[in-house]
């Protein structure tokens, strides 16, 4: 099987979020699970993909993290077109589809970026209890009676868009980058409310013209502490922008994540009329080889 390490969400190597890409021989089925979920944890990253070429554009991709299979990894998604892209199987500006366990997905292929629709977004729930937001920010390291005097008005809300995340807004790009969570309480709360992780975010940008949001994402349930570019979780926020006023129909967004990581990402998304959220962004390869299984 042929792999790929691909750095999705930038131009350059050792930006963005790195993603283990793996594409099947013709005619070979999918290993079994635990293949597949060892595969991941030998590679070492957030979320391996595992690609099935089904024929006539379409491809049938699987996302494993190292510590089980999730149904829709967007930067995943954005590293595996770019790899089937540089290995000849796709053609540039040619349109595709992914069937995933969130459901048929459209990809754009353009120039040499990736675009993807997002499964039909969902508000879940949202958190609106003082001592539940209290809980909240306490176990993300801040206070939530400090966030709200210094502005913060949105509340947190569950959004899907293919995976469920608590989208938790901040006041400022100082509070964003002063998250550190607790990690063992944050795997307990997202058992809680079944949701993956915590995407924090600010409206703040620093005056930077272009962005909508600065954030940070974390999933430790998955074994991902914290990540430099999510897909999925962009694509909710998208949403959850839309639905609270900031975001309108139409409009392009750019969210920039990975800063604290030492890898900045831009993740770009678009809503329209009807509420069909797209999410994408460039890639680069890092490293290409054979797996033996």
């Amino acid at each position: 099987m042929k792999f790929y390490i691909v750095d999705a969400f930038t131009t350059s190597v050792f930006g963005g979020n790195p993603a283990g890409v793996v594409i099947l021989p013709d005619g070979m089925d999918f290993p079994s699970d635990e293949i597949m979920i060892k595969t991941a944890a030998e590679l070492r990253y957030s979320e391996t993909a595992f690609i099935k070429n089904l024929g006539d554009g379409q491809f049938n991709i699987r996302y494993f993290t190292p510590a089980a299979e999730v149904d829709l990894c967007g930067h995943a998604t954005i590293g595996s077109f770019k790899a089937l892209l540089y290995a000849g199987v796709i053609e540039d500006n040619r349109r595709y589809i992914n069937h995933t366990l969130a459901g048929d997905l459209e990809i754009a292929v353009k120039d040499g970026s990736i675009l993807m629709d997002m499964a039909s977004p969902v508000k879940i729930d949202e958190i609106t209890d003082t001592a539940a937001l209290e809980e909240l920010y306490g176990i993300m390291g801040l206070d939530y009676q400090e966030q709200k005097k210094a502005g913060v008005r949105l509340t947190p809300q569950m959004i899907s868009t293919g995976l469920p995340d608590i989208m938790m807004p901040v006041a400022s790009l100082e509070a964003l980058d002063a998250i550190a969570p607790d990690f063992p309480a944050l795997s307990k709360l997202s058992e809680k409310y079944e949701v993956v992780g915590v995407h924090a975010f600010t409206l703040d940008c620093g005056g930077k013209e272009g962005e909508t949001c600065h954030v940070r994402n974390f999933a430790p349930l998955y074994d991902i502490d914290e990540e430099a570019a999510t897909g999925t979780s962009n694509g909710a926020l998208t949403y959850y922008g839309y639905l609270n006023g900031f975001i309108k129909a139409g409009d392009d967004c750019c969210f920039v994540q990975g800063e604290k990581m030492g890898r900045p990402s831009e993740i770009r998304s678009h809503i329209d009329a009807g509420c069909s959220v797209k999410v994408g962004g460039n890639a680069v390869i890092l490293a290409e080889g054979e797996i033996y299984i």
